[in-house]
């Protein structure tokens, strides 16, 4: 029954439960590969769920999973959560550290002669690999964990490209171990695979 409750509220906000009623049956999605991120992770002007939550997260393949760099599952808000304090940091200081990170990462590109690049989203593997490489402690974590949740050469980058970013909102020059592991968190469904495998 609760996976029924869910599947339907989802199809709900989509505008697909037919005459209100809960839906029974598993849902079967089947997105064209060339789909867009918008589509596949939902939002827009008026939002709207996407393919990934049309689809069972479960179900969702490795290959689709290794081109999003932030899996994150945001769990229901409860009651408890409503009366806690504010964030320290309130959305005026994050679009501050936000505008500053995407600066540095211009002028590093800038500085490197490659003026069509500003960001590290923009940068291929090899560029990459040359800007976003980590202090030993942070290689360290990034192969052991490579091996152990099976990334692709895709997923590697992604995290990569990810710490690069934490490191680069953080003002440090060189990507840390902390980076690395902040990144690897934000692989949630790459990791909850890995534990659901051993």
């Amino acid at each position: 029954m609760p996976e029924i409750l869910e599947v339907s509220m989802v199809h709900s906000l989509a505008g697909e439960l037919l005459g209100g009623k809960l839906t029974v049956e598993r849902p079967f999605r089947a997105p064209h590969h060339s789909a867009s991120m918008a589509s596949l992770v939902g939002g827009g002007s008026r939002p709207r769920p996407g393919e990934v939550s049309l689809d069972y997260q479960a179900r969702v393949s490795g290959p689709l999973l290794d081109r999003i760099d932030l899996q994150i599952e945001v769990p229901a808000v409860s009651a408890a959560d409503l009366v806690l304090p504010k964030a320290s940091e309130g959305s005026v200081e994050v679009k501050a550290r936000v505008a500053l990170a995407r600066a540095i990462q211009s002028e590093r590109f800038a500085g490197l002669g490659c003026q069509r690049i500003r960001t590290n989203a923009e940068c291929d593997g090899t560029l990459l690999e040359e800007v976003a490489s980590p202090e030993s402690a942070g290689l360290t974590l990034l192969r052991d964990a490579a091996d152990a949740l099976s990334l692709s050469a895709r997923g590697y980058h992604r995290t990569l490209r990810v710490a690069r970013t934490l490191a680069d909102l953080d003002g440090a020059e060189q990507v840390g171990r902390i980076h690395i592991a902040e990144a690897l968190s934000y692989r949630g469904e790459t990791l909850r695979r890995a534990q659901a495998a051993a």
